[in-house]
């Protein structure tokens, strides 16, 4: 989706900002030139992490991640980087830092953790410039920026993962929470079937309902979706079943908010030949659809998005 610069190396005296993606196994970095909102080419960290290992260790992960990316900067400029945008999941307070979860399979260790405090020491940057954005609303900011659903004035995300996120945005610009057309803006408060959606649609769900149906444990949901593929009934069952629920789920508040794209992400979405058709099924969206995109840079996304996020904070006096 073009989220990457061209080219072999920054241009010289470039305008660069730090970008974090906490995901569920992993930590991502880049630099990010803020002129242009891509990453700068060849920049890009990743790190695996485990989600239920310490608070510490994410930190040091964190930061690990980010003192590697800005070591790059000598190469670019002589201001290094001044603002560090992060892309993290909820529940989490994003205007003070502070981690919060509880309940959602990951980072529970975190719990009341002032990451933001924390994070900037081992930085060795102010606070005040560490700045953080939900996960799918960092990747819905980069796939805009990025132009993979440039055009659409009422657009929608969906992550797909450890979890579901989703974020919308009318013109360019996030819909608050307060005014999000889902209750509390994020979907894991939605139910579906009387179960929490989460429980219904996740890796764990998926790999679970396989489980279940089968006796037999897979690693995740890769290699289930690699048994549809060979046509095994159970696999096949245990995908359609979780993205049929997910888009009914989801359907009435698409309609409700009027969405002219949907823009899909996260680590399930991998096996987009594999869930498009029962998740189009769920959304209602077979015939005249509003266009619906997979993005396979997720996290690409969501760093341009992070940053994104962390100046319009910034300018609205966050």
């Amino acid at each position: 989706m073009g989220i990457e610069t061209t080219g072999s190396a920054a241009p010289a005296e470039v305008a660069v900002a730090g970008a974090l993606e906490l995901g569920g196994g992993h930590v991502t970095g880049a630099l990010i030139d803020t002129g242009s909102l891509r990453i700068v080419d060849g920049s890009r960290q990743r790190r695996p992490i485990d989600s239920d290992t310490s608070g510490d260790s994410v930190i040091v992960a964190l930061a690990a991640v980010g003192a590697r990316i800005a070591a790059q900067t000598v190469d670019i400029g002589p201001n290094g980087v001044g603002t560090w945008g992060l892309a993290v999941p909820g529940p989490f307070d994003y205007d003070r830092g502070v981690a919060w979860f509880d309940g959602v399979g990951k980072f529970a260790s975190l719990y009341g953790v002032d990451v933001r405090a924390t994070l900037a020491e081992r930085l060795g940057v102010p606070a005040d410039r560490v700045r953080f954005t939900n996960d799918a609303d960092a990747f819905l900011l980069g796939a805009l920026s990025g132009g993979s659903i440039a055009g659409h004035s009422r657009c929608m995300a969906l992550t797909l993962g450890t979890g579901v996120g989703c974020s919308f945005a009318v013109d360019g610009r996030l819909v608050p929470e307060a005014e999000n057309v889902i209750p509390g803006g994020r979907p894991h408060v939605l139910f579906y079937g009387g179960r929490p959606l989460e429980d219904v649609v996740s890796t764990r769900a998926i790999v679970a309902a396989y489980r279940a149906a089968t006796g037999r444990s897979v690693d995740g949901v890769k290699e289930v979706a690699e048994r549809a593929r060979r046509d095994e009934s159970a696999a096949r069952s245990a995908l359609d079943d979780a993205m049929v629920s997910l888009g009914r789920t989801m359907r009435p508040f698409l309609e409700s908010f009027g969405a002219t794209a949907v823009v899909v992400g996260g680590s399930i979405s991998r096996s987009w030949d594999v869930i498009e058709p029962s998740l189009r099924r769920g959304l209602g969206y077979e015939e005249a659809p509003p266009l619906l995109v997979y993005e396979p840079d997720t996290e690409g996304c969501a760093l341009a998005g992070a940053v994104a996020g962390a100046f319009a904070s910034e300018e609205g006096g966050a």
